[in-house]
């Protein structure tokens, strides 16, 4: 019998522990500097970086260190106080300390550093094209875990032995933490129910939001008739008093969901696509079904040794033989307008599910709005974590790993910690 997750998990498709551990206990992100990220970028991309412009070295590269920001809304912040575009390639959480990198479309602003105390920006060079998805590698964790049970401590060791067989769920923050509400709006729009979708982002809820946050939602219900209301939508809620200075005006449903920036708005789609990938995890967990080791017709990633980058996808065959410094890890198809499910084990889980939620692959081609579309894609289903460590001390626990891009620090402390109020333990 599978241990069953904390009902917030349920609603992100996240039904399942993988591992049979009794979960050492205790708190993440007491502080900002309590969960610290750093970027880890290809050495390819690195070692092209020129310290001054040239002919043809010509685009800045920054670094960004940031605390207590997103950074969606540090981008946005430094656009305002600088006038950069800046393009980056990871979404960091605004509960962290994270050192991030970014690159300017403009040759010509060139700035060599900022300030603005949650946010620094420093200029490392210039590179002959503005840094991509593909330079991202993976992300390097250093985690303090504060008032863990010390009478659990001793059994890390049990829960390292089965470390790679952790299943690579989305984590809560893809769904927007205590207010899981990114997949519904995704959902709306694939269904092409923008009015929905608006209505969704301004007014839903669920008891995991604060007071204030659930009285204001309730009162956005009729903006129309409560214009004033656009005074008392605070800071941190940027989008929702957008969406609604956007009705107030008169505008449709579609010119208002385009008033929230490009790189926010394509993580409504993408978290449906993982709330898809997480219930077929769930199905497959409670199935036990091997998440890192192939079986007949599965799709794979190979993956050398002690190595973040996964290469090329190819079909699982018996027969064949391998070079013994590869592994082959299993993968789960993202559904999108490309989806063509298989004969695999995985193919079949999903497949029953679209079915399920009324979605076809064609729906992800969004007409309507088009920057939305999604053609798919592959994500492996057990997680990988490489340089695992870790270090006691008086009331806390450190904890120190890497892993892939895409991958969640938070997915790997859940089965850890085996939290009873995710939230309440800061995740």
């Amino acid at each position: 019998m599978k241990q069953s997750s904390p009902d917030i998990d349920k609603l992100a498709g996240i039904e399942y522990y993988t591992i049979e551990f009794d979960g050492i206990g205790g708190t993440i992100k007491k502080n900002t500097e309590d969960f610290h990220v750093q970027e880890i970028i290809s050495n390819i991309f690195l070692n092209q970086i020129s310290p001054d412009q040239t002919t043809s070295n010509i685009f800045p590269v920054y670094e960004i260190r940031k605390k207590g920001i997103d950074s969606s809304h540090a981008v946005l912040t430094l656009r305002k106080k600088t006038g950069l575009d800046l393009k980056i390639v990871g979404i960091k959480d605004a509960k962290a300390t994270t050192i991030q990198y970014a690159s300017s479309g403009s040759t010509r602003k060139v700035i060599k550093n900022i300030d603005l105390g949650k946010i620094k920006l420093t200029l490392v060079g210039f590179s002959k094209k503005p840094i991509e998805k593909n330079n991202l590698v993976g992300n390097t964790f250093n985690i303090r875990i504060v008032e863990p049970k010390r009478d659990k401590l001793d059994n890390i060791s049990q829960f390292l032995r089965d470390i790679n067989r952790l299943g690579n769920y989305y984590g809560l923050q893809r769904f927007g933490s205590e207010r899981l509400v990114t997949h519904l709006v995704g959902k709306a729009i694939l269904e092409r129910k923008f009015d929905k979708a608006t209505e969704i982002l301004l007014t839903y809820t669920t008891k995991y939001d604060s007071k204030f946050s659930r009285e204001i939602r309730e009162k956005l219900r009729d903006i129309k008739g409560n214009p004033n209301l656009i005074h008392e939508i605070p800071p941190g809620m940027d989008i929702e008093k957008n969406l609604a200075q956007a009705i107030l005006k008169g505008k449709d449903s579609i010119s208002a969901l385009r008033t929230i920036p490009i790189n926010i708005r394509r993580l409504f789609v993408q978290a449906f696509q993982a709330y898809l990938f997480n219930k077929t995890l769930s199905i497959a967990i409670r199935n036990d079904f091997s998440l890192n080791v192939p079986e007949e017709n599965d799709l794979c990633f190979d993956v050398f040794a002690d190595d973040l980058i996964f290469g090329k996808i190819r079909k699982y065959e018996k027969e064949k033989s391998m070079d013994s410094r590869i592994q082959r890890l299993p993968i789960i198809r993202l559904p999108g307008y490309s989806f063509q499910p298989g004969k695999n084990r995985f193919d079949k889980i999903i497949k029953e599910f679209m079915k399920y939620e009324n979605i076809a692959a064609k729906d992800f081609f969004i007409k309507e709005m088009q920057e939305l579309s999604e053609s798919g894609g592959f994500r492996q289903a057990c997680y990988v974590c490489k340089n695992f460590k870790y270090k006691r001390e008086e009331n806390s626990l450190l904890v120190g790993f890497s892993v892939p891009k895409g991958s969640y620090a938070t997915v790997l402390l859940r089965e850890l910690i085996k939290p009873a109020n995710p939230i309440e333990s800061g995740f």
